[in-house]
């Protein structure tokens, strides 16, 4: 304050007690007869004057109000986590949030929520109190105003949730979202990875079967700094199966007969899924008959009947047989294949002693190499041929062994010689005569000769 200033205000304080004076010397005549000293009208003007007091008491509070408002206003930078209030939605889908002491904040609609909306309305409403980030200030620009997320705040609890999930082994459910390069993503509030060979327990060629869907996963990775979140529904489904597995294994018993789903052929059998826990088929146990490959009869997902043959609960194995079901092929083969019939057949086997033909499914016979031909056969192939067809004739069965003796010779002629040759008798030669005497003496000699034979005959049946 000037000099200047400091005399006109002790200047207007002297007026004052001098206009003070005055009213107090009218008051003491006006209320002498009541016996009122000018010192205590002094006094009561003094206490009059609380009045003005009381204004400048009220200019205090005025002060002290404005000093709450500014308390209010907190200093907003962008990073900050604040409270505010919804005021309205403008027409550009913006939400106005309220951020106390007049300062205003904007919520742009791609950071309203995780999930999509039609309408901001469809989230958040007037009035309500929400939690939001602060992104930036663009006070150069609107004055009081920043720039805010709601959705980055939601994110912060999601990743806190999971991560508590993933403390405690809890398990969390989310729908596919898009299919992706290596793998599935995933939506919990914030973006999961699921990797291809984490969906199932088996492999998929086509992971667009499992989009749109909503499956339980296991979370197997988790960094919130990092934003990544790797997920698992393998781990679920293994821990699921090996429950089913032990629980089926101690259901299992030998000899019994169960239904069974085929879930994969190899070169050596079919495995069939009993109850939770696979079972090789081996297959010679796949049918009675001799097959090449298991697919020749089984398809993947076939529903069939199997017998358990072995339970190994320690090595988790189970031996399975589909035949061991089925009526067999030798139950009336006795009947069917009596000695004396003849069939025709297909040769299935050859070897160095014989060859095998298939009577019928599950029923072959052999052909010994010694019932193939009436002559001499050095080897079977001479005469027969594997996939050939062929009539034979059943010398013997025997549906206990499972044997039947076949031959070929039986049915065909025998062709080979069987003349029997006696040694010739040496005859002396005949005496040279002369040419009259050829008929007469060539006679006699025909007629000696003749009962010679006949006599010798005669001796040899008399000796007989």
């Amino acid at each position: 304050m000037t000099e200047k200033e400091n005399r006109n205000e002790f200047e207007e304080q002297e007026v004052t007690n001098e206009e003070a004076v005055e009213t107090a010397n009218e008051q003491v005549e006006v209320n002498s007869a009541e016996g009122t000293s000018p010192e205590d009208v002094i006094a009561d003007n003094e206490d009059a004057q609380v009045e003005p007091a009381v204004e400048t008491d009220n200019g205090e509070e005025q002060a002290e109000s404005m000093s709450d408002v500014m308390k209010d206003v907190i200093d907003i930078t962008p990073g900050d986590l604040v409270k505010g209030e919804v005021l309205a939605i403008d027409h550009d889908k913006q939400v106005i949030v309220g951020l106390g002491g007049g300062q205003e904040g904007l919520i742009p609609p791609r950071e309203l929520a995780t999930e999509r909306f039609d309408h901001p309305s469809d989230i958040v409403g007037v009035g309500d109190i929400i939690d939001v980030v602060v992104l930036r200030d663009i006070k150069d620009k609107e004055q009081g105003s920043f720039i805010l997320s709601k959705k980055r705040v939601d994110q912060r609890k999601v990743w806190e949730e999971l991560q508590d999930k993933y403390n405690n082994d809890e398990t969390v459910e989310a729908p596919v979202t898009k299919v992706v390069k290596g793998g599935l993503t995933v939506d919990l509030g914030v973006r999961g990875f699921v990797p291809a060979s984490q969906m199932d327990t088996a492999f998929v060629s086509d992971l667009s079967q499992f989009e749109g869907q909503t499956y339980t996963f296991k979370i197997i990775e988790i960094d919130p700094n990092e934003h990544q979140l790797i997920l698992s529904r393998k781990a679920l489904l293994a821990k699921e199966q090996a429950a089913e597995k032990e629980k089926a294994l101690e259901a299992l018993e030998e000899g019994t007969v169960v239904s069974g789903e085929v879930v994969r052929l190899t070169n050596f059998g079919a495995f069939v899924n009993v109850g939770g826990v696979d079972g090789l088929v081996h297959i010679s146990e796949i049918a009675h008959e001799r097959i090449a490959h298991p697919k020749d009869k089984l398809e993947i997902g076939d529903q069939v009947d199997v017998k358990v043959l072995k339970v190994d609960k320690e090595q988790e194995r189970v031996s399975l047989s589909i035949k061991d079901t089925q009526p067999g092929p030798w139950d009336n083969a006795a009947e069917e294949f009596a000695a004396g019939t003849v069939v025709k057949g297909l040769v299935k086997r050859v070897t160095d002693f014989g060859a095998f033909v298939e009577l019928k499914p599950g029923v072959e016979g052999l052909v010994h190499i010694s019932e193939m031909a009436h002559k001499h056969v050095e080897t079977p192939h001479e005469v027969v041929a594997k996939d050939e067809e062929v009539e034979v004739k059943v010398l013997s069965v025997n549906p206990q062994d499972e044997r039947v003796s076949l031959s070929i010779k039986a049915l065909e002629e025998d062709t080979s010689e069987k003349t029997e040759s006696k040694p010739a008798k040496s005859k002396k030669p005949a005496p040279s005569k002369p040419a009259y005497q050829d008929d007469e003496e060539d006679a006699s000699f025909t007629l000696g000769d003749q009962i010679g034979d006949q006599l010798s005959s005669l001796m040899d049946s008399d000796e007989e």
